[in-house]
């Protein structure tokens, strides 16, 4: 996996999104150890508590063969009724110890993250397949670790057998020897005696290990700088693009109130810094604001103006306060009313005497 970016260069912790990317990828952390406990536990509890009932049933079936073995027929039909309730009655005793081991396995995952449906997982990839990328799992500091920790679990588990095993040496000298009803409780105390020394040491091993599996997952899900800056434009939108977006709908909404200032009543200007061109009819409440601007946009405002014949009207306090309480397409502010009046007024009378002087 050439392209992954070096672990020294993840520096910045991992963003929700990459959380919530890798739990659905099912790349959680998770320890084997923990799901061992569990499996290892469950055994421990079966032999305690259920193994003596179904040593029993077992011992019961087997007995009634044994004791009925010259009465049973040896034809076809006779050798399939025997294997079919055998077989029925090992299922019937090992049903409830297999459904007790699949109940401890998912609990041991579900204790340590919350079920994740998923087939990344299972999807066909290069890189599981690739010679090189083989090789540096197999040398890698995880690879190490496992090894070292396989090692420690053979060793403690060797001892604690022997610990536990070798006071009962003269009394595995008797097994083959014992009687069956003798034999069983003796198993039973010493399975029970290696599961509970087991159960102990894979307490500790399990808890480091969930800690340890937990803190390489985290370091895992690291980001580098450019990934947290990739992250941002996906989820923010990358700012030169926005930028642009932005320029072109100002210049879309320049376009369109450009359109409008032919239809203006009038155009107040600073004369060249400021202008806002207002509509007024008759019936209107009061007149509105249909294109404003500073400078450039203010100078073409006036330009437009001037060519269709609208009134332009210098009035730099007016100009300025209406650009700065009014809005396009909004009507002006009522302390403004009188002096928009006074500048309307002027125009009306200005025009009905060029319509006078024309006729």
């Amino acid at each position: 996996m050439a392209d992954e970016p070096d672990e020294s260069e993840k520096t910045e912790e991992p963003s929700q999104k990459k959380i919530d990317d890798a739990h659905k990828r099912g790349d959680i952390a998770k320890s084997q150890e923990v799901n061992s406990w569990f499996v290892i536990t469950g055994a421990a509890l079966f032999v305690a508590a259920l193994a003596p009932s179904m040593a029993t049933g077992l011992t019961a079936t087997l007995r009634g063969v044994m004791e009925h073995a010259h009465s049973i027929p040896m034809d076809g039909g006779g050798l399939r009724r025997l294997w079919l309730g055998l077989g029925l009655g090992v299922i019937g005793a090992m049903l409830l110890p297999f459904l007790l081991f699949m109940i401890a396995a998912a609990a041991g995952n579900i204790v340590q993250h919350k079920p994740v449906w998923t087939v990344e997982p299972l999807t066909p990839k290069l890189s599981k397949v690739s010679p090189l990328s083989g090789f540096k799992r197999l040398f890698s500091k995880e690879s190490l670790v496992n090894f070292l920790k396989g090692l420690v679990k053979v060793s403690i588990v060797s001892t604690l057998m022997v610990v536990i095993l070798w006071p009962e040496r003269d009394r595995l000298d008797t097994i083959l020897t014992a009687d069956l009803a003798a034999l069983m409780p003796m198993i039973r105390d010493l399975a029970l005696k290696l599961l509970g020394g087991v159960v102990a040491v894979l307490t500790v091993v399990a808890g480091l290990d969930f800690l340890w599996q937990r803190q390489r997952w985290h370091q895992r899900q690291r980001m580098t700088i450019k990934e947290v800056r990739d992250e941002y434009k996906q989820m923010e939108g990358d700012p030169t693009i926005k930028a642009k977006l932005r320029q072109v709908r100002m210049e879309r909404s320049r376009r369109r109130m450009m359109q409008k200032v032919p239809e203006a009543s009038v155009v107040i200007t600073n004369p060249t810094h400021f202008a806002v061109a207002l509509k007024y009819e008759s019936g209107m409440p009061a007149p509105i604001c249909v294109a404003k601007g500073v400078d450039a946009t203010a100078l073409k405002i006036r330009e437009i103006a001037e060519a269709n014949q609208v009134p332009v009207v210098e009035n730099a306090p007016l100009a300025r306060a209406l650009h700065a309480t009014v809005e396009l397409d909004d009507e002006i502010p009522q302390e403004h009313f009188k002096a928009v009046a006074e500048v309307i007024g002027y125009v009306m009378r200005l025009r009905r005497k060029v319509d006078w002087q024309a006729g």
